[in-house]
């Protein structure tokens, strides 16, 4: 069976410098109806685990560590048997998260994750956060971008360990050079592609984060 993306939305708050905000969240479920892996973990585990329905968790994939992006993620793991897998570059933000419980492996730049017939390839793309990676599933036609990309532009670089020039750079070395017709399933919010979000690099630069 060909693989599929499922996706739920879970709410609750994002916190860092001091701060603290209600957010939604998009969570991402690829594979077939015997395996996946689980793009994200935030507020809500039982809501994640309705996503995946009893399937074969093959990981647990950490866009980055701020805590609405890992919360539950070690719960998760511990459900479902699975690991979770963050890129070392985000280590710091995962430790304000949970300093006694360390993810399970790394990503790195250019490694493919396998499941249900398909890859996910890692696209390191810091900015957002030191650590903040995208997967490309091409024979998906979608990249799963975290909070790196959404429809309108990059992702907040406001805070500690963010960097509103990386990003931009992230973006268009990485993401702008995928098939324009590329699905940009975002951390937060509605879907966009990659040939709607293109022409408005220069507007980004003009107008700075």
């Amino acid at each position: 069976m060909a693989a599929r993306i499922d996706q739920t939305v879970t709410s609750g708050t994002f916190s860092l410098d001091g701060q603290t905000f209600d957010v939604d969240n998009n969570v991402w479920v690829v594979g077939d109806d015997a395996e996946c892996v689980v793009i994200d973990a935030p507020h809500d585990i039982d809501a994640i685990l309705a996503a995946v329905g009893g399937r074969r968790v093959l990981a647990i994939l950490a866009t980055h560590a701020h805590d609405d992006h890992v919360r539950v993620a070690p719960a998760l793991a511990g459900a479902t048997g699975s690991r979770v897998l963050l890129h070392p570059a985000d280590r710091v933000l995962w430790d304000m998260v949970h300093p006694d419980l360390p993810p399970d492996g790394e990503l790195r730049d250019g490694q493919s994750i396998e499941v249900a017939g398909t890859a996910l390839r890692v696209l390191h793309t810091p900015g957002h956060s030191p650590g903040a990676c995208s997967f490309h599933a091409p024979d998906l036609g979608a990249v799963f971008t975290g909070d790196t990309l959404f429809q309108g532009g990059p992702g907040a670089t406001g805070r500690s360990f963010s960097d509103f020039g990386t990003i931009v750079d992230s973006i268009r070395r990485r993401l702008l050079s995928l098939p324009p017709a590329t699905v940009v399933h975002t951390g937060h919010g509605a879907d966009t592609t990659i040939g709607a979000e293109a022409p408005h690099l220069d507007d980004w630069l003009a107008r700075g984060h």
